[in-house]
């Protein structure tokens, strides 16, 4: 349990998104297969930086040309104006622009540990980010890819949900298959 009157927020950096097609939900066999053509990409990309309260489901991102110190900070400052309290308990991985100089200069704060990144409740986050801006379209600008982002989270706050795991560590015991791991170890 985190000390009173401080929100947790989860905080990383997705990308490079590319200015591309994505594809759809599914692919089927057969005449009415989803289809489009081949589409490399290469008409810019952009990073989204992005904080999540699980507590609450409440979303934000900024986006930005590049994954930097100077974004990140810019971040910060967005999660001080958009989830307001006395304290922050900020949870991120080691990723160098997470302990630049910069942002050393600016904030203390505690990582989580190396190659652990699915302790941080924001990575699941993103695979709903992504569903909503940018599967099944085709963007040719920045401009788009960056609009779809933010009407997706944009939508995502107007039916935001706290996060809760789905399964308890017992329930993912059979995932694990063979390994011969027992609960009492998880």
């Amino acid at each position: 349990m985190p000390p009173p009157h401080t929100r947790v927020i989860c905080i990383d950096v997705k990308g490079p998104l590319a200015v591309k097609t994505y594809p759809g939900e599914e692919w089927l066999q057969g005449d009415h297969r989803a289809t489009f053509a081949p589409d490399y990409g290469r008409r810019g990309k952009l990073w989204a930086h992005g904080a999540f309260e699980p507590a609450t489901g409440q979303a934000a991102i900024l986006t930005s040309p590049g994954r930097d110190g100077i974004s990140h900070i810019r971040l910060i400052e967005l999660v001080m104006r958009q989830f307001p309290a006395d304290r922050w308990l900020l949870v991120e991985d080691n990723w160098s622009i997470h302990t630049s100089r910069q942002v050393k200069l600016v904030l203390a704060v505690l990582f989580l540990p190396k190659y652990a990144c699915w302790l941080n409740l924001i990575e699941p986050w993103w695979k709903q980010l992504k569903s909503l801006a940018l599967k099944g379209n085709r963007f040719e600008s920045l401009d788009e890819i960056i609009q779809a982002l933010y009407e997706a989270v944009e939508y995502w706050n107007a039916h935001r949900h706290p996060y809760v795991w789905k399964k308890r560590p017992q329930e993912q015991l059979p995932l694990m298959g063979g390994f011969n791991i027992s609960h009492e170890y998880i």
